[in-house]
């Protein structure tokens, strides 16, 4: 079984994800009445909700930030030196954990950096989303980067 699977059945990852969420909810929910009670003169009752709000976004991205670590540990255990494995995370998480990987490699004088970024076969719709949001931050670092001709869901980033 691959280990993406495995982490999509694991149960502290999968109630990391599920609490996320759930916080996620929250904060929209507080966000929204929010906004009612502001639109309806209630100033004090608005400010209260919204800072509600930001409390269940800092829970939410606590969450997922536990989660994305967990995931990358796993993953990055079993890689190869100048290797990264990013599948499983949420962008926002695999643009951080790439940006930490091309600053050590960087610092080291490595040559490249080989991200697995997948194929998006287990994203909805089955579209890769981290291999373009890295291949466009390695266009804004001006870093030449190419999939793997043996392996689309490989990211081979030359560094200068």
């Amino acid at each position: 079984q691959e280990q993406n699977q495995i982490n999509q059945n694991n149960e502290h990852y999968v109630a990391l994800r599920a609490d996320a969420t759930r916080e996620g909810d929250l904060m929209a929910q507080c966000y929204r009445q929010s906004h009612e009670a502001y639109q309806q003169g209630q100033g004090t009752l608005a400010k209260e909700l919204s800072e509600k709000g930001g409390e269940h976004k800092r829970r939410m991205e606590r969450l997922n930030a536990e989660a994305g670590a967990w995931i990358f540990r796993g993953y990055f255990k079993d890689c190869k030196p100048g290797e990264v494995d990013l599948h499983g995370l949420y962008v926002k998480e695999a643009i951080m954990y790439a940006e930490g990987a091309i600053e050590k490699a960087q610092r080291r004088g490595d040559l490249e950096i080989r991200l697995i970024v997948g194929k998006g076969l287990h994203s909805n719709g089955h579209v890769a989303k981290i291999k373009p949001a890295l291949e466009e931050l390695m266009k804004r670092r001006s870093l030449p980067a190419d999939a793997d001709p043996n392996n689309a869901g490989l990211l081979i980033v030359r560094l200068k």
